[in-house]
């Protein structure tokens, strides 16, 4: 079989594909209750040949599928977790929720999980007709947003014997991921207090709405005392109830810090800590800090992203239809100048000249229909993400692909609303023949995977993977920012 005859394999399953990716949009299940989306996913793998082990790293919607036996190991990383409150009727343009207040996809993770499924499937075939020894497998990796699915399965040594694993995330832009992340903990903190009448007797009363009210004033002096990197992110989840006439007797807030590296945020969580405290001894109320998740930063591989825009570029982009690029237009005209995303700019940076030449000429397009320049970068992304954890322990390469109109703001329902259409299918489809691809240089060409791990050891200089999520604490289904 011919690496050329990769696409071919996908196009000709493409209506499976397709289901699969609509089922898990339709489901829009969040981190980890993401029961019937792994169920879609699991089936077609099994479908396919796969053996299937679920669940896995103690996390109930967590599975993997394998095929072959024997090196090269190499995986594919699938997600499928939606986010709350980003329901959204596919192919619209203007906001209207399927269900008021309901689930969608707005990170295009139903693309991700189906795009990521097409090429384990492809790079099987190319596998088995080789004739040669080695492994692929899909990791069905749950909970991404804010639930570090990941670091969780990282955790557990899932990981250990894998030689390569790429990914990649639906997008505006078509590009190679050269970019580290930000690391992050994701903490809640629980006061508890005395209810009291806040008339009659409110000295009888210790508010644990004002413990969490002076606790958020603490880490919003701390901010100028911290790296400038860092970012420290609060909701108040439980305001202890309705009644001003009552002091309340429990609140909640939930923190998410970040850094560009896991011993800073370390750091500032100790630090956060310390003002909890100092806010519940301050209030009279009793304090609970319940540790949720984590991730680490990405460590970036220059040998796999290389790979992968080597065939990326070899590729090209989709053949957008008239109807792929109308949707388009109406979503980005619909979009403000001053509420675009900024994703073209970030990411086409790398490139350097060649980049800004490729940002100028697609910055008025409603579809970035071109691949960016690569380049090498240090970078360290405003975001974080789980498959930082993976990168630690296995060489990890990742591509963007467009499935959703140039410029449009992340976490939104215009992605939801691109996620069920043909464009968002075709992005999804490429996506998976890109991967594909890279896996059938890597098989091809074994060197290069030596390589990647020479550059995992000189980028990690003696460091060692360690999960910054305690031994006790289990993943939790609870919806939060990314």
């Amino acid at each position: 079989m011919r690496k050329e005859d990769l696409g071919r394999i996908i196009e000709e399953k493409r209506d499976c594909f397709i289901a699969v990716d609509r089922k898990v949009w339709e489901y829009a299940e969040t981190a980890f209750v993401e029961f019937k989306s792994a169920d879609a996913l699991c089936e077609a793998l099994e479908a396919e040949g796969f053996a299937v082990e679920r669940p896995v790293a103690g996390l109930e919607t967590a599975f993997c599928g394998s095929w072959g036996q024997g090196s090269p190991v190499i995986a594919f990383l699938g997600e499928y977790d939606a986010l709350s409150g980003l329901s959204q009727r596919d192919g619209a343009t203007v906001k209207d929720p399927l269900v008021p207040g309901g689930n969608g996809h707005g990170c295009g993770h139903n693309n991700l999980g189906a795009g990521a499924l097409a090429a384990a499937v492809a790079f099987r075939d190319y596998l088995k007709a080789s004739g040669k020894s080695g492994t692929v497998r899909y990791y069905g990796c749950p909970g991404e947003e804010g639930g570090s699915g990941k670091a969780f399965m990282a955790r557990a040594g899932i990981f250990d014997d894998v030689d390569a694993a790429l990914t990649w995330h639906p997008g505006s832009v078509n590009a190679v991921f050269p970019f580290s992340s930000l690391a992050n903990f994701q903490v809640a903190y629980r006061f508890r207090g005395v209810s009291a009448h806040a008339a009659a007797c409110p000295h009888l009363g210790r508010s644990a709405l004002d413990a969490v009210e002076l606790m958020n004033i603490g880490v919003n002096y701390l901010r100028e005392h911290v790296i400038p990197e860092a970012r420290m992110h609060y909701a108040i989840t439980d305001s202890g109830g309705f009644s001003p006439n009552v002091v309340q007797p429990k609140a909640e807030v939930l923190y998410l810090l970040r850094a560009p590296r896991t011993p800073q945020v370390q750091e500032i969580y100790e630090r956060v800590n310390d003002i909890a405290r100092g806010a519940a001894l301050m209030t009279g109320t009793e304090l609970e800090t319940v540790f949720i998740k984590a991730c680490a930063n990405v460590v970036q591989n220059s040998v796999l992203e290389e790979v992968l825009y080597r065939n990326f570029t070899e590729l090209g982009v989709p053949a957008y239809s008239e109807e792929d690029r109308e949707f388009a237009r109406k979503i980005f005209e619909g979009i403000a100048p001053s509420e675009r995303s900024q994703d073209l700019d970030q990411y086409s940076a790398p490139g350097g000249k060649a980049g800004k030449e490729a940002a100028r000429r697609l910055r008025e397009r409603p579809l970035a229909d071109e691949v960016l320049p690569y380049g090498q970068s240090e970078f360290v992304l405003p975001g974080s993400t789980d498959v930082g954890d993976v990168s630690w322990n296995v060489p990890t390469g990742q591509v963007w692909v467009a499935t959703w109109p140039n410029h449009t703001p992340g976490h939104s329902w215009q992605i939801t609303s691109s996620g069920g259409v043909s464009l968002s299918h075709k992005g999804m489809l490429h996506a998976g023949k890109v991967l594909a691809a890279a896996a059938a240089d890597l098989l091809d060409d074994p060197p290069l995977i030596e390589r990647a791990k020479e550059e995992l050891r000189l980028r990690l200089d003696g460091d060692s993977y360690r999960c910054a999520i305690p031994d006790n604490v289990h993943p939790k289904p609870l919806n939060s920012g990314r």
